[in-house]
């Protein structure tokens, strides 16, 4: 579906402008039907904000934003980038959420010469030794999301965690990551079914156990059916969670309610993180879309800034000037919502990771900052990258 200006949400279409033959095509592959649907809808809407307060721009240049659901398989996300490739034309790949999907997008999109610019999923393979010059995540590398998570149990003084996340690339870098950086001893550890909704028999396994913290990555509805069947089963006053953002986003929290007010967790980004660009982010979402946005909502803005940023300082030309783009890509020129942003030598960011807690503020549920846990972080694969 060809797009020219900002989806409303949950729209299926947007309001027409005037096409120009050189218009760059961005091709957005990401999930938006399915309990996981939210997620790729608030990259999408985040994306698209940023053209619109450009006026339909980027950087200036005029753009057209193709963007077609997954549905979670990577099956979908092969035929479309195919198809976004060899008959559209696009330039520039981005919009994957799940990291069982950019496997398949990611190289499909390399091996045609185009950029691959990520604005959440960011698989280990990828940060390491398969790293690649057009190949750029706006996000995080995934180990170190859950790697802060796991510096925050440590600082909270957990000395034993049980941990569980879905049995794929994603939930493999999680619990990666959690372990890395916690100092204490795993109980008890569980790979569920990607897109599971009973968790009766995990949570039976975590009361036997009977740890003194528990860590998941379940992000969307999985963490909605996680948190309430833990909550129905009476844990949550005996066993603390600590979680790391996509467990503990702003739609889990309304879904599952008081249940989570107190929970730890860590993010790169808040609502609240006190910054000029942050707070013209949070306040246009808001009054475009009439909704609090997410971390995705701002991830998916600040792929769409990093790209305009790009785009200003070539010109608008992107294969025609790949040493050029590439370059200013890696400049990271634009005032990021999270704060302190930039790229490091294989292409992922070097940022900052803030502990959070969940409060109940005039009956709405939300994350409040409460402290830096991790200053300059890079990911755990730098090293392993060549370039």
């Amino acid at each position: 579906m060809k797009l020219k200006s900002l989806l409303a949400a949950g729209a299926a279409c947007a309001f027409a402008t005037t096409a120009f033959a050189e218009d760059l095509k961005i091709g957005m592959i990401t999930t938006l039907s399915g309990p996981a649907g939210y997620l790729g809808a608030d990259v999408r809407d985040g994306f698209m904000l940023a053209i619109e307060e450009e006026g339909g721009t980027l950087g200036g240049v005029p753009v057209d934003v193709l963007v077609e659901d997954d549905g979670l398989k990577p099956e979908n996300g092969r035929a479309i980038a195919e198809r976004f490739l060899e008959r559209d034309g696009v330039e520039i790949m981005t919009g994957v959420i799940f990291s069982n999907i950019s496997p398949v997008v990611a190289p499909l999109t390399l091996r045609a010469d185009r950029f691959y610019i990520s604005p959440n999923s960011g698989p280990s393979q990828f940060a390491g030794k398969k790293c690649h010059e057009n190949y750029f995540v706006a996000s995080w590398q995934n180990d170190s999301l859950h790697e802060s998570a796991g510096i925050n149990a440590s600082n909270l003084g957990y000395k034993n965690a049980y941990i569980l996340a879905p049995n794929y690339q994603a939930g493999k870098d999680a619990l990666s990551g959690f372990k890395r950086y916690f100092d204490g001893e795993i109980v008890g550890e569980i790979y569920t079914k990607l897109g599971q909704t009973d968790y009766a028999a995990e949570i039976a396994k975590i009361r036997a156990a009977d740890p003194e913290m528990v860590f998941h990555f379940l992000p969307g509805g999985m963490g909605i059916n996680f948190m309430k069947q833990y909550d129905q089963a009476g844990l949550g006053d005996d066993i603390p969670l600590v979680l790391a953002a996509p467990s503990a986003d702003v739609n889990i929290l309304r879904a599952v309610g008081s249940a989570m007010v107190g929970i730890n967790n860590t993010s790169h980004w808040n609502h609240d993180l006190d910054n000029d660009a942050n707070k013209g982010f949070v306040a246009g979402f808001e009054e475009k879309y009439d909704r609090v946005p997410t971390v995705y909502a701002s991830q998916g803005y600040d792929t769409a800034r990093l790209i305009a940023s790009a785009l200003r300082a070539t010109g608008g030309k992107v294969t025609d000037d790949m040493d050029g783009f590439r370059s200013a890509l890696r400049a990271a020129d634009f005032d990021s919502v999270r704060g302190p942003f930039k790229f490091n030598t294989n292409n992922h960011p070097i940022q900052n990771w803030y502990g959070r807690v969940v409060v109940e503020e005039n009956g709405e549920f939300h994350n409040k900052i409460i402290g830096v846990v991790a200053e300059n972080h890079e990911d755990a694969y730098v090293g392993d990258c060549k370039m």
